[in-house]
């Protein structure tokens, strides 16, 4: 479905946004939720990504397929790996056929996991022949994607002699793997993180427990973006948020200070008001939080203000390679960007191009990311739908505000 946006003429209404539980810490707490048939969760993400997982968790058929799902990838190759006695083809999208998992397979194999690869060395659809995992030390690259770690660290106290990673290099989007961490702390799990290495001790029942999921903050970053494009005086209600959050793009609160956003904490609620614009040249490094980057550029083209941005080297295997996207979609604008492996820099510029065609690349966040700046001009998302990646209702709740 494609959608025309187009919001210079409409009037911001001050409203209060519901928004969807966190799909990373959903996702995490799906997985553990099989360990621990006790543990309760509320407000459970509902992005396809949440769903697939769940779908993919009751599944007794012996093909999964997980569509475009790449954590949910990631997650179920280390789950299936120690599910005794069931043998699992786990497939996905074409594009998640070409997303690499090599680095997740071969630590799983180090403890003696039994995967096989059914077409491209490296890549899915995997076979996977569930079995008891007796082993209790495994080395991992730590810079290529936090999602390989979060699997091993999720199945490890399942683990008769639960398990001790070695992390090999700096590791990339440290937060999540904080956030995993946290989660099974929360269930009385024993973890500790000391310098390179990480222990989890095994744990095999937990008392009864109930978890009332954070909302999602990458999902919070397009109001903020919004507000950001958006007249002095502007104010926008998120719920339900908490100061102190797991999540590594929490950061919003602070970089969007920068561009005129303030946010103050109430009620388990953010209270989103626009001040005035500070920044001239925004310069991050987001290698803790790269799911915002896309939103981050395209507020600083739409404020009209140079950008440069690093720690972007996990983009290039996301749902597509996002730097290459922002670099094509934003120069139908009009605008002058460069990247490289790691890095975007975007020039500032007046320049904003009416009536453009956005590709959205089977990519949720490029459609997201791309919707404020019909506050500036009109404009057409192509594939829409592809929202419901992580935001079910993210066109519905956008139209909300505004008359």
């Amino acid at each position: 479905m494609d959608l025309f946006l187009d919001y210079t003429h409409k009037q911001f209404v001050s409203s209060t946004i519901k928004v969807s539980g966190s799909k990373s810490e959903s996702n995490r707490l799906l997985i553990l939720q099989q360990f621990y048939p006790n543990l309760r969760l509320k407000n459970v993400s509902d992005s396809d990504d949440s769903v697939h997982l769940t779908h993919a968790l009751k599944s007794t058929q012996k093909i999964v397929d997980i569509g475009h799902a790449g954590t949910a990838m990631r997650f179920l190759t280390a789950y299936f790996a120690v599910k005794e006695g069931r043998n699992t083809v786990l497939t996905g999208s074409e594009r998640m056929q070409n997303r690499p998992i090599k680095v997740l397979v071969d630590a799983l194999r180090m403890l003696g996991a039994d995967i096989a690869y059914q077409d491209k060395e490296g890549y899915p659809p995997l076979e996977i022949k569930g079995k008891k995992i007796d082993q209790q030390k495994v080395s991992i690259q730590g810079n290529v994607s936090s999602q390989y770690i979060s699997a091993l660290v999720l199945i490890a106290p399942s683990l008769e002699k639960g398990l001790q990673i070695k992390l090999l290099e700096e590791t990339t989007s440290k937060p999540y793997l904080e956030m995993t961490l946290d989660l099974l702390y929360q269930l009385g799990i024993e973890t500790s993180w000391k310098e390179n290495v990480i222990t989890i001790l095994p744990q095999p029942s937990i008392g009864d427990k109930t978890i009332t999921v954070e909302s999602d903050w990458s999902s919070a970053s397009y109001f903020y973006s919004l507000v950001a494009l958006s007249e002095v005086g502007t104010t926008l209600t998120l719920t339900s948020y908490k100061k102190v959050s797991l999540q590594g793009d929490s950061c919003l609160a602070s970089i969007y200070k920068k561009f005129g956003v303030e946010t103050h904490f109430e009620d388990n609620s953010i209270l989103l008001t626009k001040t005035t614009q500070n920044a001239k040249r925004n310069t991050l490094n987001l290698k803790n939080a790269p799911d915002i980057a896309q939103t981050i550029v395209v507020t600083c083209y739409g404020l009209g203000i140079a950008c440069d941005l690093t720690g972007l080297h996990t983009l290039k295997i996301k749902e597509t390679d996002r730097l290459v996207a922002l670099q094509n979609e934003l120069q139908k604008f009009g605008a002058e960007i460069e990247i490289t492996d790691n890095s975007l820099h975007l020039k500032p510029s007046e320049i904003l191009h009416k009536n453009c065609k956005v590709k959205t690349y089977n990519d949720h966040r490029m459609a997201m990311a791309f919707a404020p700046l019909a506050l500036k001009v009109p404009f057409t998302i192509e594939d829409a739908d592809v929202v419901t990646k992580s935001y079910i209702r993210f066109w519905e709740d956008l139209d909300s505000l505004f008359k």
